[in-house]
């Protein structure tokens, strides 16, 4: 009979973990953005972005619809992760800095 440990396979990390805030909570300050995954939204049509981030030494995470943000995050190459940025709101849309 096999055992599962001889099959050498590794589960992926894809747990986020710290206090849910919203976006509006991290508008202006620096932030550490470890990872992310994109899923299909639960409230509105579209897609849904969730950051894992670092703010004042504490994790956090962060879901949007912002088109602007989801678009722009998946730019960055994986091996740039994590990295320091800020959010800010502009003409109405949020956007890293």
């Amino acid at each position: 009979m096999n055992q599962f440990k001889e099959f050498n396979i590794i589960a992926e990390n894809s747990t986020f973990i710290g206090d849910k805030v919203k976006i509006s909570k991290v508008l202006n300050r620096k932030i550490e953005v470890h990872t992310y995954k994109v899923e299909d939204s639960k409230h509105n049509p579209g897609k849904c972005l969730c950051l894992q981030i670092k703010m004042d030494g504490k994790d956090h995470i962060i879901f949007t619809g912002s088109t602007v943000l989801l678009a722009t995050i998946q730019k960055v190459p994986k091996d740039k992760f994590p990295f320091e940025t800020t959010i800010i709101e502009e003409n109405k849309m949020f956007q890293f800095t």
